[in-house]
């Protein structure tokens, strides 16, 4: 049995100019609802986010949304905040990013812009550091996410990257095989890791 319970999805907080990026935020949305995954996320009611978020409570599962107070009317209103079964304002970018890790037992990266490409190497980093073991899956809707996995290949290739065991993310091309995908990788029993990442 899996011990995925909760994914945080990091997205873009637009839309984005390719139509697909929305559809494919709201079929992963969908399939973590139906699987009763709950979504850990940034809190933003708009774009891709407010596209997965959407999805997943119209499917039946639950949404913590994590936001700094500076973002609040940024990226969402209060009022439409509420319709989360759980809001967490944090003070800053740094308790936002952890908390979001601790409620999370596998990470899923959208079509999004710095700020997602910020998250996702974040949580890469920590596992090269040795700081978690949980699945990080790579959504590379239309190849969105291309450039990276060249960029990556081109710093192991160079000898910057050298634990690449674990910095091993999932990239997956079709958004129908994200949470599959996640699902049948997961370990099958606890890893015993610490709750928290010591800031660094």
């Amino acid at each position: 049995m899996s011990l995925i319970r909760s994914i945080c999805v990091y997205c873009g907080s637009s839309p984005g100019r390719d139509p697909s990026h929305l559809r494919a935020a709201e079929v992963v949305g969908t399939a973590m609802g139906r699987a009763g995954l709950g979504l850990v996320y940034g809190g933003g009611t708009r774009g891709i986010m407010g596209a997965v978020s959407d999805a997943v409570i119209a499917a039946g599962g639950k949404v913590t949304g994590v936001i700094p107070r500076f973002l609040i009317d940024m990226e969402a209103t209060e009022s439409e905040l509420q319709r989360l079964d759980e809001l967490i304002v944090t003070e800053d970018m740094h308790e936002r990013k952890h908390i979001m890790f601790e409620r999370s037992d596998a990470f899923v990266a959208l079509p999004g812009g710095i700020g997602t490409l910020e998250e996702l190497i974040e949580i890469m980093t920590w596992g090269q550091l040795g700081r978690h073991k949980k699945p990080v899956a790579i959504a590379n809707v239309g190849g969105f996410w291309d450039p990276l996995s060249s960029l990556l290949d081109h710093m192991r290739a160079e000898g910057y990257i050298h634990t690449a065991h674990q910095v091993r993310p999932l990239v997956i091309d079709r958004a129908e095989d994200v949470i599959p995908t996640l699902m049948r990788v997961a370990p099958a029993h606890a890893e015993g890791e610490a709750a928290i990442i010591e800031r660094l």
